[in-house]
């Protein structure tokens, strides 16, 4: 049961209905109200749940003007459940400013938590997950974009990216112009529905594939790519990935990893490691 004058935050499948949670349709069944981002979206989520709870909608466009009268609601003691299209609200999604009054007008704010396609891509794609950064969509325009990717360039950490279905193939292009043809990269497309697919190679041979192919240039999409590489607290240059990703082209890896030592400074067993990255199992 929900208590009263409580905004509950509610995370909602971002494909599959069977993974919305039981606590979450309780919730969603007996509040108040529920602010939604597109109503006419949702609906079909309520339908199926056969839940018929009155629907606001809370968007990019209305969020400034609407959410202080919906903290009033809250102070006045009514139970609102904020859920966005798919996943967790606020996560690239509406909600930050009526969270943010809320909790500063003293209202109660409860998570309900649940799918969320970052962590569901990043679980599943095989890149390091102890230390990750999600960037969510990247700026629209290409100069823009590659500015934004120039200052991740050096970043250690997993990078987590959303985007969308028009801009994949030049912002996979992008990527690769910045980061490297060989860093090691996934894509993630309609998790958890019917076409899902998770599809791990490198950055240019990703671009390559979803440019051949239209099928992978559609649905909701996330881009994993692997950090810099860091081993014992030393950052692979870029200039020893280019150096190391030239020699692979035509040796083993430990007589790359030799090579590429002597002409970067870089220790042997670093380089070694990196290569495992970029060279497929077996090519030792």
């Amino acid at each position: 049961m929900t208590e009263r004058g409580t905004l509950y935050v509610v995370a909602t499948p971002i494909g599959n209905l069977a993974d919305l949670g039981a606590r979450a349709v309780d919730i969603l069944g007996s509040v108040e109200r529920i602010v939604a981002e597109d109503t006419r979206h949702s609906r079909k989520l309520l339908q199926h749940y056969a839940l018929q709870t009155p629907m606001s909608a809370l968007h990019e466009h209305n969020e400034r003007e609407l959410a202080p009268k919906l903290v009033q609601q809250l102070l006045e003691g009514h139970s609102l459940a904020l859920i966005s299209d798919a996943g967790t609200p606020l996560i690239s999604d509406p909600g930050y400013n009526l969270v943010r009054l809320a909790r500063e007008a003293g209202a109660r704010v409860v998570p309900v938590p649940g799918p969320s396609a970052l962590i569901c891509a990043l679980s599943a794609s095989g890149l390091p997950t102890d230390r990750f950064v999600f960037e969510g969509f990247l700026p629209a325009k290409s100069t823009a974009r590659i500015n934004r990717l120039q200052q991740l360039n050096r970043e250690s950490r997993t990078l987590v990216f959303y985007e969308s279905s028009h801009r994949i193939v030049e912002s996979l292009h992008d990527m690769c112009a910045v980061f490297g043809a060989q860093r090691p990269a996934v894509l993630a497309r309609e998790l958890t529905k019917q076409f899902e697919t998770i599809h791990g190679d490198t950055l240019q041979a990703l671009a390559e594939w979803v440019t051949d192919d239209p099928n992978q240039q559609k649905g909701e999409i996330v881009v994993l790519v692997h950090g810099l590489a860091e081993v014992e607290g030393h950052v692979i240059t870029p200039e020893a990935e280019r150096v190391l990703t030239v020699l692979l082209e035509e040796l083993p890896i430990k007589t790359a990893a030799k090579l590429a030592a002597r002409l970067t400074g870089i220790k042997k067993r670093e380089l070694y490691e990196y290569g495992l990255t970029l060279k497929p199992a077996g090519s030792r």
